[in-house]
């Protein structure tokens, strides 16, 4: 690619604000789909089955971050590449890329289901299930395992379809699927009283549509035309897909093993209290959800900014890589002090949304939305500031951030403190590290700053 073709692209050259709301609204809304997918079932489910089947979603979930995080390594990992490799002018390298993250992306699917399908029951019961929730979360389960490839490879289409300019298509993808979701819910447990057999079944016919649309875009690439050559499994390729989407594989699956050890800990500590171990489960799962469109907004933002960050680091464009993430850090702190706000505020009235309880289940989920969620509105840095690592490939960086508040502050905190405080130690634990987790984020940045001018000033010398 030629300088002027480099600076003639609107990743280099057109306004940023506009340019980072054409790529991060979809990528937003997409997100916020994705999580759709999880908190429509959760709602039919608690209004239908009642806040057991919220138990059984909520030891579920994890899978869903596990294959968010396949999908999400191979996905940033590739577009990552695919754009640095593309303001670089290396266009050979940039297809080469897009192919192998694409059959990369569906051997990890189906191992990934032939694992699942092998294992369900141990693994159900490593995930927090009681003996009271077991049944539905398996019932939830046995039909959930056959989407798991879909959205592997539906999330993955998504960040490489928003990487080729096409974030309206990405998003519609998304969208698409899960209003057929919604749909499908009520039909399937209101008319039919299918139950959480319905649910299950309601998400894969969503995802089974999305997925069918992601496959046809493949077929019309719009910077190059994939050839089958390109779809060959290259070594080489594979580990630089893997060390740009490191760190975003790690920060999911250290968000699964959040929640699997969350789940345990509630579950152990909530039987000595008035609670039991089902009513923490049950409300650990709604405020889970209830996270995940926080986390939709602010990761939807910093994926729409990868490409701009990607390219323009390949152009040595270093103000606007700068530039690009102060805006994104605005919308980030803007989503995140609202959500403090709503949690702190209505408590009572969002729990409901996701079905009736007794007076001690409201009253455990006003105390963990309040004080649970309290530093909350540190939550926009952390996420964009990962993704701005791994977007200019600095995986290093990016690594460490993606472990610190999870692996590094929030899992010895929820071992220690409930050995100390009980459940009330579950409940302290998660401000504790929001609030140590964005401070180091911006202790990187600031350094990584500093690097940038010093890049800058040598280019121009």
């Amino acid at each position: 690619m030629k300088d002027a073709e480099i600076q003639n692209n609107p990743l280099a050259s057109a306004p940023l604000a506009g340019l980072i709301a054409r790529f991060a609204v979809p990528s937003v809304i997409g997100m916020l789909v994705n999580a759709a997918y999880n908190i429509t079932d959760q709602i039919f489910i608690g209004q239908i089955v009642g806040y057991l089947g919220n138990a059984a979603t909520t030891v579920v979930f994890p899978f869903v971050q596990i294959t968010l995080a396949f999908s999400q390594m191979s996905g940033i990992g590739t577009a990552a590449n695919f754009n640095i490799n593309l303001g670089a002018g290396r266009k050979e390298e940039s297809e080469n890329f897009v192919g192998t993250g694409l059959t990369m992306t569906a051997v990890m699917a189906v191992a990934l289901f032939a694992i699942v399908m092998l294992f369900k029951a141990p693994i159900l019961y490593l995930f927090g299930a009681t003996d009271n929730v077991y049944p539905f979360a398996m019932q939830y389960l046995s039909i959930i395992v056959f989407g798991l490839p879909l959205q592997i490879f539906t999330n993955f289409s998504g960040v490489l379809i928003r990487a080729d300019r096409s974030p309206s298509y990405s998003m519609i993808c998304l969208v698409s699927g899960a209003i057929i979701n919604v749909g499908l819910d009520a039909l399937f447990m209101i008319v039919f009283h299918w139950g959480i057999y319905g649910a299950a079944a309601a998400t894969v016919l969503g995802q089974v549509f999305s997925f069918c649309l992601c496959l046809r875009y493949f077929f019309h690439f719009k910077t190059f035309r994939i050839r089958s050559s390109s779809l060959r499994l290259r070594a080489e390729y594979v580990v630089q897909i893997i060390r740009l989407g490191f760190a975003n594989f790690i920060n999911h699956i250290v968000m699964a093993t959040i929640n699997i050890v969350l789940n345990n800990t509630l579950k152990y500590y909530g039987q000595f209290t008035v609670y039991g171990s089902n009513i923490p489960l049950a409300v650990s799962g709604i405020v889970a959800k209830l996270n995940s469109i926080m986390i939709a907004c602010v990761v939807g933002t910093a994926q729409g900014c990868q490409p701009i960050w990607s390219f323009n680091m390949g152009a040595k464009n270093y103000a606007r890589v700068k530039e690009t993430y102060k805006k994104a850090i605005v919308v980030g702190l803007t989503v995140s002090f609202t959500a403090f706000a709503l949690f702190q505020l209505f408590p009572r009235q969002i729990t409901s949304i996701f079905g009736t309880g007794s007076d001690l289940y409201y009253q455990f989920a006003e105390q963990y939305l309040r004080v649970y969620m309290m530093m909350v509105f540190t939550y926009g840095i952390q996420p964009i500031t990962i993704n701005y690592f791994t977007s200019i490939g600095n995986m290093r960086q990016g690594t460490i951030l993606s472990l610190s508040r999870q692996g590094f502050l929030l899992l010895p905190l929820l071992i220690i403190l409930p050995y100390f405080m009980g459940l009330n130690g579950v409940l302290v634990a998660g401000p504790v590290a929001d609030a140590l987790a964005a401070v180091l984020s911006l202790l990187f940045v600031r350094a990584s700053f500093h690097r940038l001018t010093k890049l800058s000033q040598q280019d121009q010398g």
